[in-house]
């Protein structure tokens, strides 16, 4: 299996942990009986953390879709180069540190990790569709 490839599923690691997050934080907020339950009411208003680490999950789960496939159509071309690395490499630690970022509110630094993110996609994209 390539760099690439395990860098993709680390990011999915990522996912899973970014949907388990806000529904730990909601959990602490409403309890347990609530989050078994068939939740027909609203409860109560979501925390200030929770709301940014659902924001967080949104956030990435908007840019995944073309990482991953970024990643899977240079795996299938043969395309997986010094690019395609640093570029999977960029998103992945990127998103990871984007999360703690936004939890805590850190304004301008959380931008800067999403545009690094970003440019990582960009890479991986440009090493797809460059010429041979």
């Amino acid at each position: 299996m390539t760099t690439e490839l395990i860098l993709l599923a680390w990011t999915l690691v990522l996912a899973l942990v970014q949907v388990l997050l806000p529904a730990f934080f909601r959990n602490r907020e409403t309890g347990i009986a609530y989050n078994a339950g068939p939740r027909d009411e609203a409860g109560p208003p979501v925390g200030v953390v929770t709301g940014r680490l659902r924001r967080a999950q949104a956030n990435l789960f908007e840019t995944l879709p073309v990482f991953a496939a970024g990643v899977l159509i240079a795996h299938l071309a043969d395309r997986e180069g010094a690019l395609t690395l640093w570029g999977a490499g960029l998103y992945l630690g990127a998103r990871l540190v984007y999360v703690p970022l936004y939890a805590f509110g850190v304004p301008y630094l959380r931008s800067l990790a999403w545009l690094v993110s970003l440019g990582g996609v960009v890479m991986i994209l440009f090493a797809v569709l460059s010429p041979a």
